[in-house]
């Protein structure tokens, strides 16, 4: 029978030393337990990290594993921030100050930063690029039954709430894709520049209260290019799933979170990065990208798409972008984010009585103005002048606002509605003295030169239906020289001209714009103005 021990026995206590030997014992063991177990590390290699904000709480849960593995020795550090702010570290700080990781949202990005050394080791995830509104709106617009083409999505006269196009690549890959389904021509610029002045100058909400619009199932909520992966998350906020994903017909563009290596590290730096990378690209980090409402680098989507969910179950056909193409299109759509401060010349000789349509010239002229008027912002600086021959004494213009901002107080009314005022008054204007072309121009150029101002883009936009016909003026030899002659660097002046009609004199336009660096433009059809002005617009920069 075995021995057991006597429960109610008096337990003999442990001399001290014996204790505190025995202690010691277990704290030697213990570290010895401790170094065992860290794989033997000296010193462990620090890798950063840097993501997209939407994957950063995703990328620390993943890489904590990388942290936890004591045969690696190494310890990435996660920071998540805009890839704007860091396109810019990249080609603005030293090399040791760097990630040695970057996942932005967008390959697109790499176009957009001058640093070396960006090796991609693949995708961590896709989310293509919607339009994002209501279940309601859907539904009213009739796309229910079936995809709208991009243009059709953004002729609705619904509005458009545009992100920060530097900033955002879902904004920018969505006018892309705009513009490459329109054949990516010059008519599709000038549909971009439309959108983007439209947004700009309508009372559109942010991104973020368009998206709370569409949450709410509003029936007027706007159309705002998102990532699907966002639409997903706002849904998953909510019960009643009412942000729905529109994917127009053509195709979408997909945000691919591109995981790049900065700079080249050797040794056990490079086997350290090796490691992050691989964890990152992982049968695990996709399965965890897909939980976050990500899809799959094959376009493989979210485990809870379909239903009511407001994203489709499908893999959305795809639309490429060039990266090049986009980075184009971003500093053309740059330029217009720079306030313009322009002065608008109007002939109003006899000969702009000439019929058009079911007006004349002069009153095509009016409305075309009026329109684009429409689509300035108010930061916007404008100004308005007319001008014949000895329009006024000796002087063939005539002033009728000075340069000022659109919300500028203008003798008690904003200057935006002075100008409106104003146009509506050029038909009356109209002068049988002939056309002084030359002078005019001259005298434009160098009032937009004297109230320059470098924060804005400086530009006269002169548009006649005639000839230079001042038998005094200063002639066309005479005025390019002279306004070669004037140019300035730091303060440039661009002339837009724009040939009205059969008798313009296109060729003198065309050497006067190319003296100041501008554009010259004819506008022979009835229809060629508008189109003219928005070309205008989108090459004032």
């Amino acid at each position: 029978m075995g021995r057991h021990a006597d429960p109610t026995a008096t337990r003999r206590p442990v001399p001290p030393v014996l204790l505190a030997a025995g202690l010691a014992v277990l704290l030697l063991l213990g570290g010895g337990i401790w170094w065992a177990t860290s794989g033997g590390c000296g010193d462990r290699t620090t890798v950063d990290v840097t993501v997209a904000p939407e994957l950063g709480g995703l990328a620390e849960e993943l890489l904590s594993d990388v942290a936890k593995d004591e045969d690696l020795c190494v310890d990435p550090v996660v920071t998540a921030q805009e890839p704007l702010q860091t396109a810019g570290d990249l080609g603005a700080l030293d090399a040791d100050a760097l990630p040695d990781v970057w996942v932005p949202d967008s390959s697109l990005w790499t176009a957009r930063t001058d640093a070396a050394g960006l090796e991609s080791a693949g995708s961590m995830a896709l989310s293509p690029v919607v339009l994002a509104t209501s279940r309601s709106a859907v539904e009213e617009l009739g796309w229910s039954s079936g995809a709208p083409s991009w243009s059709e999505a953004l002729s609705t006269g619904r509005p458009l709430a545009v992100p920060d196009l530097a900033a955002s690549a879902e904004g920018l890959s969505a006018l892309a894709a705009v513009r490459a389904a329109l054949g990516g021509d010059e008519d599709a610029d000038n549909a971009v520049v439309q959108a983007v002045l439209a947004a700009a100058r309508s009372a559109v909400p942010s991104p973020a209260e368009a998206l709370a619009a569409g949450g709410t199932d509003d029936a007027d909520a706007p159309l705002v290019p998102v990532s699907e992966q966002e639409v997903y998350a706002a849904n998953g906020q909510s019960t009643d799933h009412n942000l729905v994903a529109v994917y127009p017909s053509e195709g979408t563009p997909s945000l691919d979170y591109p995981v790049l290596r900065v700079g080249s590290p050797s040794g056990e730096a490079k086997k350290a990065v090796d490691a992050v990378v691989r964890r990152l690209l992982s049968e695990d980090a996709q399965v965890a990208v897909r939980d976050a409402g990500f899809r799959g680098p094959q376009g493989d989507a979210p485990p809870r798409a379909g239903g009511d969910s407001g994203i489709t179950e499908g893999v959305p056909q795809a639309m490429p972008l060039e990266p090049a193409s986009v980075t184009e299109l971003l500093g053309r759509l740059s330029s217009l984010a720079a306030p313009s401060r322009l002065l608008a010349v109007f002939d109003v000789s006899k000969s702009m009585e000439a019929p058009v349509g079911e007006g004349n010239r002069a009153t095509l002229a009016r409305d075309a103005a009026k329109s684009a008027l429409s689509l300035f912002p108010d930061n916007s600086a404008i100004g308005l002048w007319v001008f014949a021959r000895r329009l006024d004494g000796d002087a063939d213009w005539v002033e009728l606002e000075p340069i000022r901002a659109l919300d500028a107080d203008a003798n008690g009314e904003p200057q935006r509605e002075k100008l409106q005022a104003e146009l509506d008054t050029i038909p009356g204007r109209l002068s049988p003295g002939g056309t002084g072309l030359y002078d005019t121009a001259l005298a434009a150029v160098r009032a937009a030169r004297a109230d320059f101002d470098p924060r804005a883009v400086s530009s006269v936009v002169l548009i006649t239906d005639g000839k230079d016909e001042d038998e005094g003026s200063i002639g066309i030899e005479e005025l390019v020289r002279t306004l070669e002659a004037e140019k300035d660097p730091d303060r440039p002046v661009k002339v837009i001209g724009i040939a009205l009609g059969p008798d313009a004199d296109l060729g003198a336009l065309e050497r006067i714009t190319a003296a100041t660096g501008g554009g010259a433009y004819s506008a022979v059809d009835e229809n060629d103005l508008q189109t003219v002005l928005f070309d205008a617009l989108r090459k004032r920069g």
